[in-house]
Formats: structure tokens, C-alpha cells, sequence
């Protein structure tokens, strides 16, 4: 499943980037309110990766700390659903169909897996693409408010187009295995199942449902990940061509 861009293009699992489309900036109200949007959303990742360094050294072990990022883990990536309105008004140069795949589908592990099966909650993979997601939303949303205000650090756009090679496989991997663990309860409880009769004369099965999501990583994984490795050479090759020339 993908994740989610704002303030650019993106067409990954949010761990890389695809370059940002050449074309006439935002104006001055939308450049503004972008910015506070990317400022405020990279605060609230910063939160919860506080959030988790707290509670492990509290606790002194790695295991359940979802329980202790769980609400602004929800909050923050429910408010990427803004990203889709972004692109429809046309304030970010993405596609509006791909950002709200991308962002569905975290939003989706968010509420209709980890939020809805209570018993995967306690399982270690939450906490790997929980990390992953935070790493990345920090530097991504960091990224896009020092590209807004024209003065990007090379660091930060290193990190972005970097990152990704070891914090894409870890989050893809959190989720697969997430999903999979919420199978058995999935199929045991009938959740968000429906089984006929009914008067609609429509059935839908979850846990089939949930297969599909997971068999469908198969062709977008490889893909995604060989378009940001190509991303980033010419990205970060550019960069180093432009250092040389000044």
C-alpha cells in the first residue's frame, strides 16, 4: 500500500519521491498556508517519535509502545487526508487519483486494521512501520517546508532521497506482517464482513479482502522501489553537477 505526498509530487509507500513537476509555484495565500500545514504536521510526527523514545526508555523494552503514540499517531495520519484536497485545488502539482491511493492506504492500515483489531496492536510489526512512517513523514514534511520557503538544506534532501532504500522494505514489511497477524481475528470475528441473505443481495468478505490488499504489494512494491532508486541518481546527481558549476 502507498503512502501520501504534500507540497510535491509522490508516488511511493512515502519512504522517496518522485521530482516535483516544473510549473508556476502556489500563490502567496496558498505558499503561506502550505507552509503552516508542513510545519505543523512535522511537529506532530516529532511528537510522536518522542512519544516513542519516552515510552521505551520508561519502559526499557521495545515491545506495545503503540499504546503510547496511539492518539496522535491516528490524528496525525488521519490529517494527511488534506493532501488529496491539496491536489483537487490544485495548490500542489500531484496526481489527485495517486496521492488518495496513497494516502487511503495508510489511513486505511491506521483505522480499518491496527485501530479495528485490537489483538494485532501488541504486535511488533506496528512498531516497525511505525518508525518508518515516522522517520520518513519527519523528513518529508521537513522537505517540503524548506522547499516552500526556498532554502532546502542539502541534508534534509539527501535524507529524503536516501532514506528510503532501508525505511521502505522495514514499513512495507511492518504492514504485510500487521495485516497478516489480523487475519485469524479478522476471519474468527466476521469483521466489517456481510454475509447474505440481505435485502442489498450483497456480500463482502474482509479477510479475503485483506488478502487482496496484501497480494497487491507483489506488483507495486518492485515498482515504486525501482522508480525512487531511479529518482534519486538523478536527483542527487544534479545536485552534485550544480555544486560543481558554482
Amino acid at each position: 500500500m502507498a503512502g501520501s505526498g504534500s507540497g510535491g509530487s509522490r508516488a511511493d509507500n512515502g519512504y522517496g519521491s518522485q521530482q516535483p513537476r516544473r510549473r508556476k509555484g502556489p500563490g502567496a495565500l496558498a505558499t503561506a498556508y502550505l507552509v503552516i500545514y508542513n510545519v505543523v504536521m512535522t511537529a506532530g510526527w516529532l511528537v510522536i517519535a518522542v512519544g516513542l523514545v519516552r515510552a521505551y526508555l520508561a519502559k526499557g523494552s521495545y515491545h506495545s509502545l503503540y499504546y503510547s503514540i496511539e492518539k496522535p499517531l491516528k490524528f496525525f495520519q488521519t490529517g494527511a487526508l488534506l493532501e488529496i484536497l491539496h491536489c483537487a485545488f490544485g495548490i500542489v502539482p500531484s496526481s489527485v487519483v495517486l496521492t488518495a491511493f496513497q494516502v487511503m492506504s495508510r489511513v486505511f492500515l491506521t483505522w480499518a486494521v491496527t485501530h479495528s483489531v485490537k489483538e494485532v496492536q501488541t504486535e511488533d510489526s506496528v512498531l516497525l512501520f511505525v518508525v518508518a512512517w515516522t522517520i520518513t513523514e519527519i523528513i518529508r514534511y521537513s522537505f517540503y517546508t524548506f522547499s516552500l520557503l526556498n532554502h532546502l538544506p542539502y541534508l534534509i534532501k539527501w535524507a529524503r532521497y536516501t532514506l528510503f532504500i532501508v525505511l521502505y522494505p522495514m514499513g512495507v514489511s511492518g504492514e504485510l506482517l500487521t495485516i497478516y497477524a489480523a487475519l485469524p481475528f479478522v476471519r474468527q470475528s466476521g469483521l466489517y464482513s456481510i454475509s447474505l441473505p440481505n435485502k442489498y443481495n450483497f456480500s463482502f468478505d474482509y479477510y479475503t479482502f485483506l488478502i487482496l490488499v496484501m497480494i497487491s504489494y507483489i506488483p507495486i512494491f518492485p515498482q515504486l522501489y525501482f522508480h525512487m532508486l531511479h529518482q534519486r541518481r538523478k536527483v542527487l546527481s544534479h545536485t552534485e553537477e550544480h555544486k560543481k558549476s558554482e
